[in-house]
């Protein structure tokens, strides 16, 4: 159960990382690939900027890098290890779900990065 006010909470639900009130997408299914980026100027509760300068969500292609390989890694493992199939089907399986998980894992390293820089607070929960 992850609770609000906690960095895991906005991480994984992609809600404001200052209030935790609303979502940061203009759209919440990160499936409608049109809008899987597209991000809301500010959070219409608190006031708070998503975008704290230009291109500030380039720093979180490094973030996708490691959830990346995290989503890669736990592929592999459950193909090739619990599963027992070959190595061939093991990289494949990977590759699909690099493909599968490609707008989460795109949005999750944007909800890493942000909250990064962004703490909770609860003072402003209450306006």
């Amino acid at each position: 159960m992850m609770l609000k006010g906690t960095k895991i909470y906005s991480i994984f639900t992609g809600a404001c990382p200052k209030c935790h009130q609303e979502s940061m997408y203009k759209t919440k299914n990160p499936y409608v690939l049109n809008d899987v980026l597209k991000i809301n100027d500010h959070c219409s509760h608190c006031g708070t900027r998503y975008r704290l300068e230009p291109s500030f969500f380039y720093g979180s292609m490094y973030v996708s890098y490691g959830v990346g390989i995290a989503f890669a890694v736990a592929a592999f493992i459950i193909s090739y290890l619990i599963i027992e199939t070959s190595l061939f089907i093991a990289f494949l399986s990977i590759v699909g779900a690099l493909i599968l998980f490609g707008p989460i894992i795109m949005r999750l390293s944007r909800n890493i990065w942000i909250n990064m820089f962004m703490s909770y607070d609860k003072t402003l929960v209450k306006k």
